[in-house]
């Protein structure tokens, strides 16, 4: 993710999982600017060609779902980058804080679209 993503800079599996496959755990290292935070992963879909998605958690707190769909297409491949902002109205304040993101929602489209232009073209090069 480091090379297309404007917030996520690196994964890391834990140890004894070494890929994307349903139950794997992993940590992401985020960054804005300053501020950096790091969630942990885990894989709920894993089919190869098909489907990736992980709940994200921070201190055993659920609070998203992120996912990516693939689509064969006439051309190629249409991959689709969804999210699910889980976060109760409560720890909105605190996540604004931690991450210097005011508007979480407006952030995710903008990186989604930001992710999925870089990731097009690495793999049209």
């Amino acid at each position: 993710m480091g090379e297309w993503s404007q917030e996520c800079h690196a994964c890391e599996w834990h140890d004894g999982f070494d890929g994307p496959v349903v139950g794997a755990i992993f940590d992401g290292h985020n960054r804005n600017d300053e501020f950096e935070w790091s969630t942990q992963g885990k894989v709920i879909e894993a089919d190869p060609g098909r489907a990736f998605a992980f709940e994200c958690s921070m201190r055993d707190f659920h609070f998203s779902t992120w996912g990516y769909r693939f689509e064969p297409t006439e051309t190629g491949c249409r991959v689709t980058e969804w999210s699910d902002d889980l976060r109760p109205e409560s720890v909105l304040e605190f996540s604004k804080k931690m991450s210097g993101i005011d508007d979480r929602t407006e952030r995710n489209r903008s990186t989604m679209s930001h992710t999925l232009e870089r990731l097009a073209a690495a793999l049209e090069s």
